[in-house]
């Protein structure tokens, strides 16, 4: 199963905007995905409320599975979308 290691690039970090951009881009991809922090269970990255828990701030280190076709290619997709300032986009 790939997994990849990221910084949360989010100013204020993976709160309610930030979460929601994430969680809709994992419901777009083929592969199962998951995230959480290194050492810890992971959730499932398509489900909100599991993602707001992590309670992930900027700079924070946060680690993503993906199992399934098209693996590889969304745990690029994710990677690049947490490690962005997502607060500068809106």
């Amino acid at each position: 199963m790939p997994s990849i290691q990221i910084t949360i690039g989010s100013s204020s970090g993976l709160h309610a905007r930030p979460a929601s951009l994430f969680v809709q881009a994992a419901a777009r991809q083929q592969a199962k995905v998951t995230v959480g922090r290194p050492g810890q269970p992971p959730v499932d990255a398509r489900s909100l409320l599991s993602v707001l828990a992590l309670a992930a701030r900027c700079g924070d280190t946060l680690e993503l599975n993906a199992s399934g076709d098209g693996a590889e290619e969304a745990l690029a997709a994710l990677a690049d979308l947490l490690s962005s300032d997502l607060d500068a986009a809106a």
